[in-house]
């Protein structure tokens, strides 16, 4: 595969990590697969839990001149000198929130396995959409994105599409020539290395 056709890696936190250990963890993998974004997925309510992840985080990223956006808190992109932000509510915010936060800032919508969604979310303003799971999955009510989504968006929509969700090394294979990027997360965190399992899950893209 081409080096400009290589689907780039969206690189997802766990939903909860130790701060002693994760920054460690996260500066392993950047320094060892070339990775585009890093999104800070937290499933915490608990304000200070966020900002002290969010500060180890992005000084890793930052560090590697990787972007970082946080899952949701609009409010504390500028406040914690993020990038952007990633909505999980597909469409609904997008608008809303370019105005919050201006040109610059990153905007990307997860918009599940709706075409319809996604669409609506790009001419809203989103940077990207992402769609998911496009592995089988027994979350949620099961659903997995239809590679044909994937086929027609990268023929028809210049919004970069991210493919994420239950990812296997076959189906990187499969979707690499349909996808900008990978949505990586949950498929590597649980290894004792991370790294070499992205390396492992990537392989297919050569």
């Amino acid at each position: 595969m081409a080096e400009q056709d290589r689907p780039q890696i969206n690189l997802i936190t766990p939903p909860s990590f130790d701060l002693e250990t994760f920054p460690d963890r996260l500066a392993s993998v950047l320094d060892s697969v070339d990775t585009a974004c890093v999104r800070l997925a937290l499933a915490t309510k608990d304000e200070d839990t966020i900002q002290r992840a969010a500060d180890a985080c992005r000084q890793v990223a930052h560090a590697r001149d990787v972007i970082i956006v946080i899952e949701n808190h609009l409010l504390m992109v500028d406040r914690l000198g993020l990038d952007g932000v990633h909505l999980t509510d597909g469409a609904r915010q997008v608008r809303y929130v370019r105005k919050e936060l201006g040109a610059d800032a990153v905007i990307g919508a997860f918009c599940g396995v709706t075409r319809h969604e996604g669409m609506n979310a790009g001419e809203a303003g989103a940077d990207y959409i992402a769609f998911g799971p496009v592995g089988a999955t027994p979350l949620g009510n099961g659903a997995s994105v239809d590679f044909d989504l994937f086929e027609w968006w990268s023929a028809v929509i210049e919004v970069p599409v991210i493919a994420e969700g239950a990812l296997t090394t076959a189906l990187v294979e499969k979707f690499g020539p349909v996808t900008d990027f990978f949505g990586v997360g949950e498929e590597i965190w649980g290894a004792e290395d991370p790294a070499a399992a992205l390396k492992t899950l990537m392989a297919p893209l050569g």
